[in-house]
């Protein structure tokens, strides 16, 4: 259902095996779980993800915890919201130090991506809430660029900076045109700026591929010992194009984790190796 795996080091990966041994009673006919992330708090730990109901067409967000970061994690029992197609995925759950709020943001579909406050229990909504758009995807059209789908929200908080890192266009399958982009703001519900915006570039991204590594994205934000932030995320290699199909409707090439390391310059993150995914060896982190 939802695999773990951990490192000491960020390099080398031990693989744990299955982080949510059973699947949530409303999910149970579904291999659908997408985009896990764990939060901690006084000693639980939070994942969100989404799955395919057993009822309905779309996708939810949902809960599990665990009294470990391995799990094993039980659902809730019940999803946090449903929608249609794959609007509700991705879900990145962040504690606002300014303001104390849980704030939750997710979102994917063609639609914006969207934040909205979790209640004090952290598997619910704040009662009164509401969900808040924060970037619309472009209008398609123009294969160069990369914000015609948004999805995959990373949010950290850096030199009074919120940088919420998304990726962007088709992630999977034998045309995936994906890459990582980043916009800011002062606040961690916006209004956000682009990079695009602030460099009057629409083709500004963070990150693309090349031809070692094909659409990179869907990253997290990974601080090792030294301070120094890191982006994780995933590339197809395109010297192993094995196709694996899901269903009879779609399938996903393989995907491969990648580690980079991010600098912030003139008040913008980017790849000390430069906007694509590094092939040779690197210093690692400490």
């Amino acid at each position: 259902n939802l695999q773990v795996a951990r490192s000491r080091n960020l390099v080398e990966w031990e693989y744990l095996g299955e982080g949510l041994p059973d699947k949530p009673r409303w999910a149970q006919g579904t291999q659908k779980f997408w985009a896990p992330h764990v939060s901690e708090h006084d000693g639980t730990y939070y994942l969100y993800y989404s799955a395919k109901p057993d009822t309905g067409a779309g996708l939810c967000l949902a809960v599990a915890t665990a009294t470990s970061p391995a799990g094993p994690f039980v659902d809730v029992g019940a999803p946090l919201q449903c929608g249609t197609g794959f609007l509700e995925i991705d879900p990145m759950a962040f504690d606002d130090p300014a303001t104390g709020k849980r704030l939750l943001y997710w979102g994917s579909g063609f639609g914006p991506l969207r934040v909205r406050e979790l209640a004090e229990d952290r598997v619910s909504f704040q009662p009164g809430s509401q969900e808040q758009p924060l970037l619309y995807p472009a209008g398609a059209g123009d294969p160069r660029r990369y914000d015609q789908l948004l999805e995959g929200s990373w949010v950290v908080l850096r030199h009074g900076w919120y940088y919420l890192f998304y990726s962007g266009n088709n992630c999977c399958g034998p045309d995936a045109h994906y890459g990582v982009l980043v916009a800011r703001s002062r606040s961690a519900t916006g209004l956000f700026e682009t990079l695009a915006e602030a460099t009057d570039n629409p083709y500004a991204m963070l990150l693309e591929g090349n031809q070692h590594w094909r659409a990179p994205g869907h990253n997290c934000v990974v601080t090792d010992a030294a301070g120094h932030d890191w982006l994780a995320y995933h590339a197809i290699d395109p010297q192993q194009p094995t196709f694996d199909a899901i269903d009879d409707e779609q399938g996903y090439s393989r995907r491969v984790l990648l580690l980079d390391r991010l600098e912030y310059v003139n008040g913008w993150p980017r790849l000390v190796t430069g906007g694509t995914p590094s092939w040779q060896e690197q210093p690692a982190p400490q």
